[in-house]
């Protein structure tokens, strides 16, 4: 365990053979026992199921020449995860069901066959002959109200008096874990093959993380860590803070500290307009 830090088993973001996409979207094998030896497969998949994706939440200010004010980011990981020492993990593991289309060993999205578990589908996977397939696990975040929390941030920069575009997204890493067949020949063709063939894909398994029990509004909502209001009222001070020194990076607790012991002038009063215009 590492102090601070979620409890996790952060060896299963980067197992034997995975490289991780340069937008960190995802993970990719070509090892081929986990194309040809179903009980490797169910194993695998097991074991990066149970760590979650990374939500992250970022917020950018842009002047009217395209250039940046700041873009500034936080990591909301703490927001699915409990502490070790609180029971509350609601995350779960779901395949894909009668009549939902999705990817279920076809180039494109189906309705059928229904194999019903993920033994069964890891064995249709490996059964399968086709030069180009790939299994994919995803990880994702539910009954997050994300554009609530966009309005709020928004207000927030708003209330600096920035003059500038501001934009607020909430970008998703370690999503994905894709299993490719092996590559028997090169690379290069395989990419010529997958345009005129395609790749049969069997995307058939979800790794949910649900940020509370039902969405937000409904009665007797239950979340994982805690509100989206109360995070914002937690965390409000420390952007803002981040936001007026024109932060590039990060936003973490020790801007928390820093608005209570170092604030800024622009954090005192009534605020001036800035940024949003070209730098000469």
């Amino acid at each position: 365990t590492y102090p601070g830090l979620p409890h996790l088993d952060y060896r299963l973001y980067a197992p034997s053979t995975f490289l991780l996409s340069a937008d960190k979207s995802e993970i990719k094998s070509y090892e081929t026992r986990l194309s040809t030896y179903p009980n490797a497969l169910v194993s695998l998949i097991q074991s990066v199921a149970t760590v979650p994706p990374k939500p992250h939440i970022r917020i950018v200010g842009k002047s009217s020449d395209g250039s940046i004010d700041f873009d500034v980011t936080m990591n909301a990981m703490n927001l699915i995860v409990p502490d070790a020492d609180r029971k509350g993990n609601m995350n779960y593991v779901r395949i894909i069901g009668p009549g939902e289309a999705g990817f279920r060993g076809d180039t494109k999205e189906t309705l059928a066959p229904d194999l019903g578990n993920l033994d069964n589908w890891v064995r249709s996977y490996c059964a399968d002959t086709s030069s180009l397939k790939q299994f994919v696990l995803e990880r994702i975040v539910t009954n997050w109200d994300t554009s609530y929390l966009e309005g709020r941030l928004l207000s927030l920069i708003n209330s600096t008096a920035y003059r500038g575009h501001c934009t607020v997204s909430f970008p998703l890493t370690h999503s994905r874990v894709v299993i490719h067949s092996p590559d028997k020949v090169n690379r290069f063709f395989s990419s010529v093959t997958k345009v005129f063939t395609g790749t049969r894909k069997y995307e058939v398994i979800k790794s949910i993380w649900p940020y509370a029990d039902v969405p937000r509004g409904e009665t007797g909502r239950r979340c994982a860590v805690q509100e989206e209001e109360m995070w914002f009222n937690d965390w409000k001070d420390a952007i803002r803070h981040a936001v007026l020194g024109r932060r590039r990076g990060w936003v973490t607790g020790e801007d928390r500290l820093e608005f209570l012991m170092e604030p800024r002038p622009a954090e005192q009063g009534n605020p001036s307009g800035w940024g949003g215009t070209p730098r000469g």
